[in-house]
């Protein structure tokens, strides 16, 4: 079955940079989107970035635009998501997720993913 193993969180002050990283297992990973998603205590899983199967797109919220950075390694199977300036606002649990379709366009709505990784906790002090 799929598998999504997210590491990489922790306790960073304002202004400071953390790597997420998701290592997936169980299928051809070269051909499903990947995303991250985060959930913060008391709101709702937001959308934060994904990226296509072949790297080549895309997609950020507006809220980490020019400071989060999505990419992937077909060949390591895993997805990462670089993330500088943190802010406390940006402290959530964050999820990585794939959806069921290979070979499908960016998709940015929770109900549209299909697979969930535990979660890594990032916690962005003042």
């Amino acid at each position: 079955q799929v598998q999504l193993v997210e590491s990489g969180g922790g306790l960073v002050q304002a202004g400071g940079s953390l790597r997420l990283s998701c290592a997936a297992s169980g299928r051809t990973f070269s051909n499903y989107d990947m995303a991250w998603f985060r959930q913060a205590p008391g709101k709702e899983r937001e959308f934060v970035a994904a990226i296509s199967w072949s790297g080549t797109g895309t997609y950020y919220a507006d809220s980490v635009k020019g400071r989060f950075t999505i990419s992937r390694v077909n060949a390591k199977n895993t997805v990462y998501l670089q993330m500088n300036s943190l802010r406390p606002e940006d402290t959530a649990v964050y999820y990585c997720t794939s959806e069921a379709r290979p070979f499908g366009p960016i998709r940015v709505k929770v109900y549209e993913y299909d697979y969930w990784g535990q979660g890594t906790q990032v916690t962005v002090s003042s």
